[in-house]
């Protein structure tokens, strides 16, 4: 059973790991056995990846990569194969959100998200795609949301993009399943992470923030999710435990849709 869940020898590329679900996911994968590579668009972000990993006991490579840039990310496939061994696992979680109301929102802006959110893992999946081919499968893992499947106000672009990742997903296993390849998705809830802790704080009064009160009141667990509670999914499709299971949406979000929500 060990072994459905073992990546031992694998080479695991987490776009955006220096923090946060990514980070949580690498340090899965590297516990399982795995190489860890991962990047970020900003220098800075990298360091503060490496140090974090360093503090953990984790061996870590670091690049500079800015995954809407098809030509750099190329090169940086070309790099990681060299320097650390052909990627196994690719896993699209670099990601970005405006929230701007849709009838403010410049063009710029929504293209921009789109950019990041779909565009990004569409570009890091074709670059790795040939080499999985050659060696006979490989693992595509995209970071989705609820808004793959939900509408909500401030969050035009975000929902465009993250719905059109999950139909990206599904593609490529429709293309590429033939070659052993297996594209899956997993759409986290509400996570508690630093963004989001402005969101949680308590009020003045003591009280819980409205926002806070209200994912409460929507999720069955009546809690956030931790970047934790993503790592044994992430483990699951990574490993060859999920060999039969392609162009599927893993949300894990409490059970938040799956409920009407409580009754006022």
């Amino acid at each position: 059973m060990n072994d459905l869940f073992s990546l031992k020898g694998k080479t695991a590329w987490v776009t955006g790991a220096a923090y946060g679900i990514g980070y949580a996911i690498a340090r899965a994968y590297a516990e399982a056995g795995a190489k860890i590579v991962f990047n970020c668009s900003r220098q800075e972000t990298v360091d503060r990846g490496l140090a974090a990993y360093i503090k953990d006991g984790i061996e870590a490579r670091g690049y500079v990569c800015d995954v809407t840039d098809e030509e750099a990310v190329k090169s940086l496939v070309d790099r990681i194969t060299e320097e650390v061994g052909p990627v196994d696992i690719l896993v699209n979680n670099a990601g970005i959100i405006k929230r701007i109301p849709m009838t403010e929102m410049e063009a710029e802006d929504f293209r921009r998200v789109l950019d990041v959110d779909l565009t990004g893992p569409f570009i890091a999946s074709k670059a790795v795609i040939p080499s999985m081919i050659e060696r006979g499968g490989g693992k595509i893992i995209n970071i989705c949301s609820m808004m793959s499947e939900l509408g909500r106000e401030t969050v035009s672009a975000y929902a465009s993009a993250k719905g059109g990742l999950k139909m990206l997903t599904r593609n490529i296993a429709s293309e590429y399943g033939k070659y052993n390849i297996q594209c899956n998705a997993i759409g986290p809830g509400y996570i508690a992470t630093e963004q989001t802790a402005p969101l949680r704080e308590k009020q003045p009064d003591g009280s819980r923030h409205p926002f806070d009160s209200f994912i409460i009141a929507k999720t069955p667990a009546e809690r956030w999710g931790t970047p934790e509670d993503l790592m044994g999914p992430a483990l699951f499709l990574a490993g060859s435990a999920s060999d039969f299971v392609n162009g599927h949406i893993l949300y894990v979000d409490g059970g938040i849709l799956a409920y009407i929500g409580k009754q006022p």
